[in-house]
């Protein structure tokens, strides 16, 4: 499943299944089989042509999988591609790709990727679960468990509840101890947010009941104000995103004087990926999927992220 083109009005244009030889690695790189893909809001910003040069088209969508490695074994794959020579968490390198960007993505039979980035899939897990741990639900685990500073017992705000990010930090955070309030334009979304694990649910800049230790953000502009507000002094709002706008009111007085502090987090490290598929295994806790379909029906799945049509992951089967 490849982007063939880029357009911003119509980015399903660009769509195509196509055949592409298989991936040949080199060095330290291997390939898996991929058994599910699941697909992200990064798909659809590349064929609106966001993030990628029109120099590496056509190249296959896709960062999330799990498939079986070249020696048998079950695995996830992480999906940021470091550079060779670096050491540490690969999300700082500032030469750091995804897969889809740089290199061929997942939403293929077989994907080449670093040996490193394979994840060892608990057998609790199928591949469709497993598919849709590495972008939206590692970048939940890092915002609240890495960034937040916030323990079980504590109480966090997730703006924007539904997006697949803000439905990963409800579940984690209700199975793990947390009081999770959350906020939503849609009736239907604040409902379904309680019945994942929600406490609360409120619109859209409401007063809450008191100020909390933690916000959650992937709105960004749009709800900027409200969090900051929303915090305790001496609180944490960690923003993964900016789906509404990135230039929002600094308010400098309120952050120096409540001592608030502002966390950037992106994606996770493979330890965290690690940890995270642990989490679910020994919790029982599993990301909820709108739908599986096969590769030759991705356009639906496509459609339906840019619709809004869904609640939860698409996933692709290969076979």
């Amino acid at each position: 499943m490849s982007a063939r083109s880029v357009s911003r009005d119509d980015p399903i244009s660009g769509l195509v299944v196509d055949e592409h030889p298989d991936p040949r690695p080199v060095g330290d790189w291997t390939t898996v089989k991929v058994r599910a893909a699941s697909l992200n809001h990064h798909d659809i910003w590349t064929l609106r042509g966001v993030g990628i040069d029109k120099e590496r088209l056509p190249i296959v969508l896709g960062c999330d999988a799990a498939g079986v490695d070249e020696d048998g074994n079950e695995v996830i794959v992480h999906s940021v591609i470091a550079s060779d020579d670096w050491v540490g968490d690969d999300t700082l390198d500032p030469r750091r790709s995804l897969l889809s960007e740089v290199h061929d993505g997942t939403l293929a039979e077989l994907v080449a990727v670093p040996r490193r980035n394979l994840v060892s899939k608990p057998a609790a897990l199928s591949f469709e679960e497993a598919a849709c741990l590495p972008t939206a639900w590692l970048t939940a685990y890092r915002m609240l468990f890495t960034k937040s500073g916030v323990k079980p017992g504590g109480t966090v705000l997730v703006q924007g509840a539904g997006g697949g990010v803000a439905s990963a930090l409800t579940i984690l955070g209700g199975a793990t101890g947390y009081r999770v309030w959350v906020t939503s334009r849609s009736e239907k979304k604040r409902a379904r947010a309680m019945e994942l694990g929600a406490d609360k649910a409120f619109e859209p800049g409401a007063r809450l009941p008191e100020r909390v230790d933690a916000v959650l953000e992937t709105v960004g502009e749009a709800t900027w104000s409200h969090s900051l507000k929303s915090l305790r002094p001496g609180g944490t709002l960690v923003v993964c995103g900016a789906t509404s706008g990135s230039d929002p009111p600094a308010e400098l007085a309120r952050v120096f004087f409540l001592q608030l502090h502002i966390v950037g987090s992106t994606m996770g490290s493979r330890d965290e990926l690690a940890a995270l598929a642990r989490l679910c295994e020994m919790t029982g806790v599993r990301p909820p999927i709108d739908r599986v379909l096969p590769l030759a029906q991705a356009r639906e799945g496509f459609e339906a992220m840019i619709s809004g049509d869904l609640f939860g992951k698409v996933v692709m089967k290969t076979s």
